[in-house]
């Protein structure tokens, strides 16, 4: 049998590193950068750490795990392995260069190391084992001929006991010990059952391993990644233009409501939980009030909440004079409602892209069977960001106009981060395409190309002008009809809308909005001091077709009732020139509650404020119109509930990564402190650490530094078994008995059969 090489230290293959290299390096793993490393042996100790490694791991791909799980199969932990060990492992399942370009993108991170000329001997870390999200081996040598259907058949067919011990396998370690593996155990026992059916692999006589696909088909999730090479998820080819259209349509859609929630939180804010977020009566409430979906109700208040336009406080005013937190809009959000619609959709679709929660969690019951309220710290999920865009990035990856479904998409981020695949399984990818169309990011499963523009980091103004270019044109006209609604067949421009809206009442959103026009809406347009001539010109100069006569009647008929009565301040005052009408206004019930009484035959008085007097007429039948001392009619409609624009709602941050700068003056240091002549001070614990478990997994002995409590320097030969807690556990033949070394009083650690 031979005896492999040990390789070339970590340590002493990133000294011989390059500058570039090194900065590449700490450019894919900032984590090694905090705090910056003292020497390069201290570099090489923290890259080579459980946490490290762990982080590195995060975002490979299955090929470049199962190159790790394959050098690890080969041993290149404790010794080297050649390329071409590595190609007769895997060769048939990937392209050599392929598999080259994988090693070479690991030696860049550092997870693997050594000479990468020819058929150089190769190295991996060891920590690699514990990082992989399977039983190293479980990829490289383990059979893929079941499929996810036979092996749910051979389950349904298992009994009691086998299947037993296949749950007890899911729920702890794939690797269980049994006399039972051993040749000639009877047949009929439930471990040669599992074995013969491939849903267990026998290690060796005393040992079997659960397999990985079964195990995934056990937990209820898709079994793989088993190919090498990447997936392709396309299911549907559309034109670009029509994606971009579909796209568009949503985000017209998605702003739009978002627009009714604020308008209906302003009127009405919503109590807070004293948990956070909105309970589930308030969200059903909503849902009736603004007609939309509780799912996407649910969808549209926590991306609002995202970009600051909702947020709990005290409102001002305050409707129900509670003086109790509640969710209305930010003073943010009139800055939005005067935004043009593709700064609108640019706002919402980056608060949605960085959000970090699930609202389609929002009604579920979790694990404590609680449901899940809106806007509650329940949704709160770091990961959620980084599964968004790695959904959307996916879909950039494909050619314009490709579209995935759930179960295609779910393959290829699981094939792209397979240490993510519990969260990544069809069903919260489904709901993750769901919130993408519904936002206007994807259209028929397709990324549009405003949305490609953000992911490629592009100016907001790039981005906004790439979304304008898309949305529909705006149109300058409405289509009357004889039953006095009036059908919008599209986005108006931004001044005839608000006259529009000014005059009548939106009956039915979608894609062709519908408006009603009645008596209040008219007298609500005469209120705010547009006159009757006005709106006759506006219905007859944007109307597509002939305005009812019955229309022109009404705000006739309203037009010569509204203003008779005039209400000032006296508090208040009201003026009429018709002395009856006036005597009829003060005798009315309804007015009794404001005290109107009567100075002149065309004058009363109250002192009752303003808007209590116009309501109170109202009430009762009258049309009054509200006056500023000039005489001229104004609008007092109330502008709504507003409370401060909240900072940041949650805690979610991207971490900012080092500059090419620092990162610079980090590798100069580290040159620097190598050149120096030795100083004599004490070894960096993270090298010890380092050291010392290297040790520990090749069963070598090493001489030790150590200061004892006393500050006695001693030199020690002992035998490493394992580093834990900051304590080394080794035996000490010295006193014949198994000892613990604190970490930070090792001073040096020298193998002992160096000579």
């Amino acid at each position: 049998m031979s005896v492999k090489s040990p390789g070339v230290p970590l340590a002493a293959w990133l000294a011989e590193s390059d500058d570039e290299q090194l900065i590449t390096l700490l450019r894919l793993r900032p984590d090694l950068t905090q705090p910056p490393p003292g020497s390069i042996a201290a570099l090489a100790a923290r890259a080579a750490a459980r946490q490290s490694v762990k982080a590195a791991t995060d975002d490979l791909d299955f090929l470049h795990l199962a190159v790790l799980d394959a050098l690890l199969t080969l041993h290149a932990d404790t010794g080297t392995v050649t390329f071409t060990d590595l190609t007769a492992l895997l060769g048939e399942r990937a392209d050599g260069a392929d598999l080259r370009a994988a090693v070479e993108d690991l030696c860049v991170r550092a997870l693997v190391w050594g000479d990468l000329t020819g058929d150089g001997a190769l190295r991996v870390a060891a920590e690699v084992a514990s990082s992989l999200p399977w039983y190293p081996g479980q990829v490289t040598v383990e059979s893929t001929s079941l499929s996810a259907a036979e092996i749910t058949e051979a389950l349904a067919s298992l009994d009691d006991p086998a299947r037993d011990l296949l749950d007890k396998l899911v729920d702890g370690s794939p690797i269980g010990r049994t006399r039972d593996a051993m040749p000639g155990t009877p047949p009929d026992r439930p471990v040669p059952r599992l074995l013969a059916a491939g849903l267990l692999r026998r290690l060796d006589d005393d040992t079997v391993i659960l397999p990985r696909v079964v195990g995934q088909v056990l937990r209820g999730e898709t079994p793989g990644p088993v190919s090498l090479s990447r997936p392709d998820p396309t299911v549907t080819r559309t034109k670009a233009a029509d994606v971009d259209a579909v796209a568009a349509g949503a985000a017209l859609d998605f702003l739009r409501e978002t627009e009714v929630v604020l308008e209906t939180l302003s009127e009405a804010p919503v109590p807070e939980l004293r948990s956070g977020g909105l309970g589930i009566r308030e969200v059903k409430r909503l849902t009736k009030v603004t007609g939309i979906d509780e799912r996407r109700l649910g969808l549209i208040l926590e991306v609002a909440a995202g970009a600051g336009l909702i947020a709990p406080g005290i409102p001002e005013p305050d409707p129900n004079d509670t003086a109790a937190s509640a969710w209305a809009p930010t003073v943010a959000a009139d800055r939005f409602i005067e935004s043009t619609p593709a700064a609108k959709w640019h706002q919402m679709a980056t608060a949605w892209l960085e959000l970090p929660g699930r609202p389609s969690l929002i009604g579920s019951r979790g694990a404590d069977g609680k449901p899940f309220a809106a806007l509650s710290d329940s949704l709160f999920s770091t990961a959620a960001p980084l599964d968004r865009r790695l959904l959307l990035e996916t879909l950039a990856e494909l050619a314009s106009g490709a579209g995935v479904d759930a179960d295609s998409a779910s393959q290829a981020m699981i094939w792209k981060r397979p240490r993510w695949a519990a969260r990544l399984q069809r069903e919260p990818v489904a709901d993750l395409l769901t919130e993408a169309h519904a936002v206007g990011a994807v259209g028929r499963g397709a990324l549009c190309t405003p949305l490609r523009r953000l992911l490629a980091g592009g100016d907001d103004d790039v981005v906004i002008a790439a979304m304008d270019k898309v949305l529909p044109a705006p149109i300058d006209h409405f289509l009357l009809q004889a039953d006095l609604t009036v059908i919008v067949p599209g986005p108006l421009q931004r001044d005839l809308a608000e006259q529009l809206a000014a005059v009548a009442t939106v009956e039915s959103a979608g894609a062709a909005m519908v408006y009603r026009i009645d008596e209040s809406s008219v007298r609500r347009a005469l209120d705010t001091g547009k006159t009757a001539g006005g709106l006759h010109a506006l219905f007859e100069r944007h109307s597509k077709t002939p305005v009812p006569q019955a229309l022109t009647y009404l705000i006739d008929d309203v037009a010569r009732r509204h203003g008779q009565l005039r209400v000032g301040m006296a508090s208040s005052f009201v003026r009429c020139e018709d002395a009856a009408l006036l005597a009829q206004a003060v005798a009315a019930p309804a007015t009794e509650q404001v005290e109107l009484r009567l100075l002149a035959p065309t004058v009363a008085v109250s002192q009752a404020p303003i808007s209590e007097v116009l309501n109170a007429l109202r009430v009762a039948g009258f049309a009054p119109a509200a006056e500023d001392t000039t005489g001229a009619i104004v609008d007092l409609r109330s502008r709504g509930a507003r409370v401060p624009a909240p900072g940041r709602r949650r805690g979610y941050r991207h971490s900012t990564a080092p500059t090419d700068q620092t990162l610079a003056a980090i590798v100069a240091v580290l040159r620097k402190v190598a050149s120096a002549p030795p100083t004599g001070l004490r070894l960096d614990p993270a090298v010890a650490i380092s050291e010392l478990q290297q040790a520990a997994h090749l069963q070598e002995s090493v001489v030790i530094g150590y200061v004892d409590p006393a500050g006695v320097a001693t030199q020690r030969v002992v035998s490493p078994i394992n580093v834990r807690g900051g304590q080394l556990t080794a035996y000490d033949p010295a006193s014949g008995r198994v000892r613990e070394f604190a970490i930070h009083r090792v001073t040096s650690v020298v193998s002992a059969n160096a000579s």
